[in-house]
């Protein structure tokens, strides 16, 4: 394999050509970063979000399929990855993990202790989450929990503090990224279940789609807490209910279970991500300017 190959499949390995992971992990840490600075946060720290957003999300998605080398293999969606394919060997890949993290690591290292504290269980989340199927029925709550941790981070960088609204946007999150990553989940469950690995898709059994939207709701529904917490004004709340829209678009794409309507409802989560986003950040410059 020549040196342009290499950077392809290592490219691919850390999923550079599948870039729905990144933005999933930008919002919430954007939301964050607005909040804490109510409004446009200072420039180098929000540079260095976005960019260690990137490595740390390219280090969990290597240390995944590392996790998965022997399972990937058996599913349809993921048999052609580098690793399950045999093009990345073991010692490449936690390699790339190692100077990925680093390098995200070596980002922070201007910003303040409290969070340079915070990513050393960030990094700790997102490295064993890939394991967390073997045992527990709920990894996509893990996985929330390590989604989510870009938030606190942010209050960190930009305020030296961790004040409640932090807590309460992580549940949010929280919410947000168990029911989008149980829509992820349904996609597999076939292959899932044949393996013998956990899912929240698979634990929900046929309340899938139910767990869904309630989860949704609930992430809506501390949106809102948020909001008048915050003394948000009207267009915070125009973001909030377009994204409740989005979500009932949600609804008829997985009520039906098919594998490929799962995964398009899965990346329409985006643009839910993206109109909570600019109901903050207009909020804060028209209302709050």
């Amino acid at each position: 394999m020549n040196i342009v190959d290499r950077i392809k499949t290592y490219a691919q390995l850390m999923r550079l050509d599948k870039p729905i992971g990144i933005l999933l992990l930008w919002w919430p840490m954007l939301w964050g970063l607005w909040f804490a600075a109510k409004g446009l946060p200072e420039w180098h720290i929000l540079l260095i979000f976005v960019l260690g957003t990137v490595l740390m999300r390219s280090a969990g998605c290597v240390i995944n399929d590392f996790a998965d080398r022997e399972i990937d293999p058996h599913v349809e969606r993921t048999k052609n990855r580098p690793m399950a394919a045999g093009r990345v060997s073991t010692r490449e890949a936690l390699l790339l993990a190692a100077g990925l993290s680093l390098g995200a690591f070596l980002l922070i290292l201007p910003l303040n202790q409290l969070t340079i504290l915070l990513s050393v269980p960030a990094l700790f989340l997102a490295g064993t989450y890939p394991f967390t199927k073997r045992f527990f029925a709920m990894p996509q709550a893990y996985l929330g929990i390590a989604f989510s941790f870009g938030i606190p981070m942010a209050f960190a960088a930009q305020t030296d503090s961790l004040p409640m609204i932090a807590g309460i946007l992580m549940l949010a999150n929280l919410f947000w990224v168990i029911a989008y990553d149980t829509e992820y989940a349904m996609v597999d469950k076939p292959d899932d279940l044949k393996i013998g690995i956990k899912t929240s898709a698979i634990t929900l059994g046929q309340f899938d789609v139910w767990g869904v939207m309630v989860c949704h709701v609930c992430f809506i529904a501390v949106m809102v807490v948020i909001g008048q917490w915050q003394q948000m004004n009207l267009a915070y709340y125009a973001g909030l209910v377009i994204a409740a829209g989005l979500i009932a678009y949600q609804y008829t794409l997985i009520r039906n279970r098919e594998r490929a309507l799962c995964f398009k409802a899965f990346l329409h989560n985006n643009w839910v991500g993206m109109v909570v986003f600019v109901g903050i950040a207009l909020d804060f410059w028209i209302f709050q300017h």
